[in-house]
């Protein structure tokens, strides 16, 4: 399961677009840590987030959970005894690889797997919801009504952990974030052909929004206090509370 990444090192010709398929889960953990600046701080800063704001008796969801850091990370910090995780994916792949990585924590009775859009899954008794890299992958068009049920099911105090990529308001501050991103990049071994692949792979799969985007639309549908609490070049992390 801890493959390395080397889904783009040979010459494809025309990029398919991205899809989180059996060969992307096989390389999961290489790819991300390997693509997303800061990627390890916002997952262990997702487990001590959660045990901050668990409320007992409670879920905590983790929508996007892709192969388990966020639900493992969880396990791990939380303090109280009385509390139910839902881990969502809508990769069967994904869902059975996070099956066996959480299967070896004391706490793995308490997960509960599902493979589904995340937005057909109705959010009820929520202390802590998880989104972790995965908005980003959901329609702009769509993004709103996926919020709004989250809110809807949130508890008072209740808190949203949302981890995206940037985009940028003007073309300078894209350019020289995009630049730095592809250093981070080159620095863990991609070629330039694998950066380009997977760039040319993604585009229109993943649309990044700027963060003033994504802090006006929560305020609009209702949390009462967003926090930026990580960022590393041209990702970010923010806390909202409902």
């Amino acid at each position: 399961m801890n493959g390395k990444d080397i889904l783009y090192k040979q010459p494809v010709g025309t990029a398919s677009p991205f899809v989180f398929d059996e060969a992307v889960a096989q390389v999961f953990p290489d790819m991300v840590k390997r693509s997303v600046p800061g990627y390890s701080n916002v997952i262990a800063g997702t487990g001590l987030i959660a045990a901050e704001y668990a409320q007992a008796d409670s879920n905590i969801y983790d929508l996007g959970c892709s192969v388990g850091a966020s639900t493992f990370a969880v396990l791990q910090h939380l303090r109280i005894d009385d509390f139910h995780v839902v881990a969502v994916d809508n990769s069967s792949h994904m869902i059975e690889l996070c099956r066996q990585n959480i299967s070896e924590s004391s706490n793995a009775d308490k997960v509960e797997y599902i493979c589904d859009n995340i937005q057909n899954i109705k959010i009820n008794n929520a202390s802590v919801v998880i989104l972790n890299y995965t908005l980003q992958f959901i329609p702009p068009d769509e993004r709103v009504n996926l919020l709004t049920n989250i809110y809807d099911g949130m508890n008072a105090n209740a808190v949203l952990v949302l981890s995206e990529k940037l985009a940028f308001d003007t073309d300078a501050e894209r350019q020289r974030q995009t630049a730095l991103h592809e250093a981070f990049k080159r620095s863990q071994g991609y070629s330039e052909l694998e950066i380009s692949q997977k760039r040319a792979a993604l585009e229109d799969v993943l649309v990044p929004e700027s963060l003033s985007t994504h802090v006006s639309r929560l305020n609009k549908i209702g949390f009462r206090d967003t926090q930026l609490w990580f960022r590393s070049i041209n990702f970010a992390s923010i806390m909202a509370w409902k």
